[in-house]
This record gives structure tokens, C-alpha cells and sequence, in this order.
């Protein structure tokens, strides 16, 4: 086993390759401590700079992609202006959620000869400000952009909800701040995570039957997509839900954890369908989260405690049978093994309700 301070994925961060381009890596340390749903802020800074470096370079493929494109070449020319005279600006405008997908789609677009419209990158340097809602608790602040307007380049599973009427508008500030003093006085190392990478709620329509949804997309870093519950704590639950399939998908991009999907798929104990290796390892990762979030409101004495024991139960059970599964199917790689193991380790933590700092 590597040390602490050996890095997981080829090359340090802040290093330079040859040809001049940063390189990014994990050190063993962050990773165990991802894996463990257990990074905080710190994890979150370092999967940040990986995207702005990817989202970079996809900006630059589409240059080159498209040299004649005269509205590209001038977009792409006030991006690289902010980057030299306000960095705090360019990184606002490269981590919007959905330019990932965007940039991915037009050079995908090129590639096969299409004719492909490519002035959705001016729409992202210029784009209003979405609604914010400034929240504050205990000194921890959080101000998510309500991204209900559109236009939806993301596909996050369910229609969207918006654009949303200054009632509901209102009810998701409302709902939120509820939340959101859930998660700072009760899942305080959760809630850090999240204020540094969250940076857009998507409101969506629940299910046909009147359920609650939640939803994150693999390239949409910093945005979660959920519909609006009555429950304040099942809000605080999907925050912490989406934001660790965020967070690993962030690392995905930068250390891969298992094999590209292939025909073999599995049970899945939350779902009725089978799943292939990949979508198994995200959602064993989230309800890592999941489990973690209900030990905790179980030992905190507030609000429905058998609700939560039942849920810790059960979420434990299937994060660990998921776990077992994805160790045994011969699909992850060698620091996906690790990065499992690290994961069913801390599962197996949760002994029960206790205090927050003695668990993962």
C-alpha cells in the first residue's frame, strides 16, 4: 500500500507535463478521505480546480475545432480576457454547471460534421445571474444560484419545474434555510462540503404520484436538481445525496475507478432494474451519505427518531451488500478496489446513533 503522501493519479496537483499543461492527482490522504465521504472543503477545492482545467481544455478543443467560427473566436477571446484580468469572474463562467455539457455536446457535434451553433459560449460569459438565496447559520454561509429559468442543456432525469412564479420562488428560499440550519447544526461536516461545491439548485417537478425527486448529472459539477418536499430534512438528505455523486464524478475525471461499462450488470438494492459497475459504484457512494445522514438524526434526539433508526437500517444494509457486490465483479480498478474498501470501511463505522465526530 502507497503512503499518504503518494498520489493516486499520475503527476501532483500543480504539477506541469511536458507540454506545459497542469497536471492534476489525488494524494492518498484526500482520497481515503473522499471515499469515506469525509473530504470536506479541502477535497472539494482540489476536485474543483481538476474541472476548471477540464473545461478549459474543452474550450480549446472547440477553437481549434472551429477556427473560422467568427462568434466562437470572439467569446472565446473575452473568456481568455477574464482569465487574465479577473480570475474570480472566469472561474464563475467555467464552472457554470451545464457548460460541461455543452462544450462536450458542440465538439461531439464537430467531430461528426454537424453544423453546430456554438454561440451558447457568449450565453455562458453573459448570462444574467439566476435568483440567490444568501443562507447563514452558526458563521457557515451558503448562497446557491434557484436555476429555474433554463434553458436546459442537462438532462437531469425529470422535467424541470421552472420558470417558477415569486410564490414558489419563495417557498424553495423558505425550504431552504430550513435545510440548510438541519445540515449546519447537525451534519456540520456535510454542510462544509457542500457550501464549497454547490453552487446551483435546478427545481424539478415530482414524481407522477406526488414524490419527492432529486437528480445530479454527470457533467454538471456544482448543481443539484430536486423537487420541493414538504420535509425540510428530506431536503437536507438530497442535498447530501447529489452532492457526493457530484463530488465523484468530479474525481472520476480525474482517477478512474472502475473499468468502461460493459455488457455485465448487477442488483442494485435500491433499484429494480440491474445496473452496470459504474452506476453501481455511484449509487453505493451516495448512499454512503445516505446511511451516514440517518445515524446522525437517529443520535441527534430531534424530530422522528424511529423514522430515522429504520432508515439508517436499511440504508446501511444496501450500501454494504452494494459494496460487497461491486468488490466481487472483477470491474474495478486497482484504486477502485481501494477506494471500495475505503467505502465499506466506513459503512461498517456506523455501528449505530453516536456523536458525529466518531463516525466517518
Amino acid at each position: 500500500m502507497a503512503g499518504t503522501g503518494e498520489a493516486v493519479a499520475a503527476g501532483v496537483p500543480g504539477a506541469r507535463g511536458a507540454d506545459g499543461l497542469p497536471r492534476h492527482g489525488v494524494d492518498r490522504a484526500t482520497f481515503r478521505a473522499i471515499a469515506g465521504a469525509r473530504g470536506g472543503p479541502g477535497a472539494v477545492r482540489l476536485l474543483r480546480a481538476g474541472q476548471l482545467s477540464k473545461r478549459a481544455l474543452l474550450l480549446l478543443a472547440l477553437r481549434r475545432a472551429a477556427p473560422d467560427d467568427e462568434g466562437y473566436r470572439e467569446a472565446y477571446a473575452e473568456v481568455r480576457a477574464l482569465q487574465r484580468a479577473d480570475r474570480a469572474r472566469w472561474e464563475e463562467v467555467l464552472l457554470r454547471p451545464e457548460l460541461d455539457a455543452w462544450a462536450a455536446d458542440c465538439l461531439r457535434g464537430l467531430s461528426a460534421a454537424e453544423a453546430v451553433p456554438l454561440g451558447g459560449l457568449g450565453e455562458f460569459v453573459r448570462a444574467a445571474v439566476a435568483p440567490t438565496v444568501s443562507l447563514e447559520c452558526d458563521g457557515l454561509r451558503w448562497v446557491p444560484v434557484i436555476d429555474h429559468a433554463g434553458p436546459r442543456r442537462v438532462d437531469y432525469g425529470r422535467p424541470p419545474a421552472g420558470p417558477l412564479p415569486d410564490t414558489e420562488l419563495s417557498a424553495w428560499k423558505e425550504q431552504l434555510a430550513q435545510a440548510w440550519r438541519i445540515l449546519v447544526r447537525r451534519h456540520r461536516r456535510h454542510a462544509e462540503a457542500v457550501a464549497a461545491c454547490v453552487t446551483a439548485i435546478v427545481p424539478l417537478r415530482p414524481a407522477p404520484g406526488g414524490e419527492a425527486v432529486s437528480a445530479a448529472a454527470r457533467r454538471a459539477y456544482g448543481a443539484v436538481a430536486a423537487s420541493l418536499p414538504d420535509d425540510p430534512v428530506l431536503l437536507a438528505l438530497a442535498l447530501v445525496h447529489e452532492f457526493l455523486h457530484v463530488q465523484l464524478g468530479a474525481l472520476l475525471d480525474l482517477v478512474p475507478l472502475h473499468e468502461p461499462n460493459g455488457a455485465a450488470v448487477y442488483h442494485a438494492p435500491w433499484r429494480p432494474d440491474l445496473r452496470p459497475a459504474g452506476a453501481l459504484l455511484q449509487g453505493t457512494y451516495a448512499h454512503l451519505g445516505v446511511a451516514d445522514f440517518w445515524c446522525t438524526e437517529a443520535a441527534a434526539g430531534e424530530g422522528d427518531r424511529a423514522r430515522a433508526e429504520r432508515e439508517f437500517a436499511c440504508w446501511r444494509a444496501h450500501t454494504l451488500a452494494a459494496a460487497g457486490t461491486l468488490l466481487g465483479s472483477g470491474e474495478l480498478t486497482v484504486d477502485g478496489m481501494e477506494f471500495t474498501l475505503e467505502l465499506e470501511r466506513s459503512v461498517r463505522g456506523l455501528d449505530g446513533p453516536g456523536p458525529d465526530s466518531e463516525r466517518i
